[in-house]
């Protein structure tokens, strides 16, 4: 069974950071082929893409934290990163990683089939 965990959620002041780690079980992001993002969600609101990284170490982002996020993997400890930077309110939400086995590197939620239970990330101003 393919399990997510998240941690590193937290509460900080715009212009803070916090560094977000999601730890995959059952599945070898060594043995390649997939994809794994980060999405957010906010009361009210539709869950949206973040970031995304490919097996191959491809990666994309969100417009509004381009400049500001950065996605990482290391096979070695079978987890995903998220480096986030220069937070803003409106980066408050609920953020998920989630997994694509079939490495289609998108954004868009349905292409995912295994998602982490999400971890609090609030900024005030």
């Amino acid at each position: 069974q393919v399990q997510l965990v998240e941690s590193g959620g937290g509460s900080v002041q715009s212009g803070g950071s916090l560094t977000l780690d999601c730890v995959v079980s059952g599945y070898r992001l060594f043995d390649g082929g997939w994809s794994m993002a980060w999405f957010r969600q906010a009361p009210g609101k539709q869950r949206e893409g973040v970031a995304v990284i490919e097996s191959d170490g491809s990666t994309r982002y969100r417009n509004t934290v381009r400049d500001r996020f950065h996605i990482s993997k290391d096979n070695a400890k079978n987890t995903l990163t998220l480096q986030m930077d220069s937070l803003k309110p409106e980066d408050t939400a609920t953020y998920y990683c989630a997994l694509d086995r079939g490495g289609r590197g998108m954004l868009d939620y349905y292409w995912y089939d295994t998602w982490g239970q999400g971890t609090q990330v609030t900024v005030s101003s």
